[in-house]
């Protein structure tokens, strides 16, 4: 069966064994779902969404608590008409950061801990070769005392190829100075983001209005800083600096 065909087969799978508890999100890219299995009633994550997912499938194969795991991947790649993708998910039961900023900043302790396993979970992701792109509080859910870090679909793979990204994509005030075409992303634009989110944490505001103090503020500086090479080599340094 070609990948076309797989396509196919599985949205005739989801549409006739599964039905729609809710929409989460709906974008010009695509669609988020929670959906629930007719016969058993557990519930999925469904991703539709214009785009390749090259990032899903190569997380077919891990697994990581901080991290959703990936079920299923299909892409129906036809000339002329672009890339469609599908990805069926773990549902992951919790309450966003976002959600949970909103009622009361983190202590600093319960930042070191989020931000340990948010690099865990960038730890996986870099070692296939993938970039996240997108960190910020809307994509990280705490599973009771777990951090888990989802939503993929402005993950890519890193091409040493190419001297900049195909496309800019990232939230503005988290992503990067290099999402925005000055560069090709790698790594270190995670550990920006992360580095934002650790301040945002503490303070409730972007470093730019009110950063940090003491040694996680100074983690923060050294995240953010707008040269890549400045910041944190990769994500075991910056845990070992938390």
């Amino acid at each position: 069966m070609g990948a076309v065909g797989i396509y196919q087969w599985l949205d005739n799978v989801l549409r006739t064994e599964y039905e729609e508890v809710r929409l989460l999100k709906q974008s010009g890219r695509g669609s988020v779902r929670l959906i629930r299995h007719r016969a058993t009633g557990r519930r999925f994550i469904l991703r539709r969404y214009s785009g390749e997912a090259e990032v899903y499938r190569k997380l077919l194969d891990y697994s990581c608590p901080n991290l959703p795991e990936t079920l299923e991947v299909a892409v129906d790649a036809r000339p002329g008409e672009g890339v469609r993708s599908l990805v069926l998910e773990e549902y992951v039961q919790g309450d966003t950061l976002d959600f949970l900023l909103r009622e009361a900043l983190f202590t600093p302790e319960e930042v070191r801990k989020t931000a340990r396993q948010l690099c865990r979970a960038l730890w996986v992701l870099h070692s296939l070769g993938a970039v996240h792109r997108d960190v910020k509080p809307e994509n990280v859910i705490l599973r009771g005392d777990e951090a888990v870090l989802i939503d993929f679909d402005a993950a890519r793979l890193h091409k040493p190829e190419l001297e900049s990204n195909t496309q800019i994509l990232g939230t503005a005030g988290f992503a990067a100075p290099e999402q925005y075409g000055l560069s090709q992303t790698d790594r270190r634009a995670d550990i920006y983001a992360l580095g934002i989110l650790i301040n945002v944490m503490l303070t409730g505001q972007h470093p730019s209005q009110r950063q940090a103090e003491g040694r996680l503020g100074r983690v923060v500086e050294r995240c953010t800083r707008v040269n890549p090479a400045r910041r944190y080599l990769n994500v075991l340094r910056l845990m070992e600096a938390l």
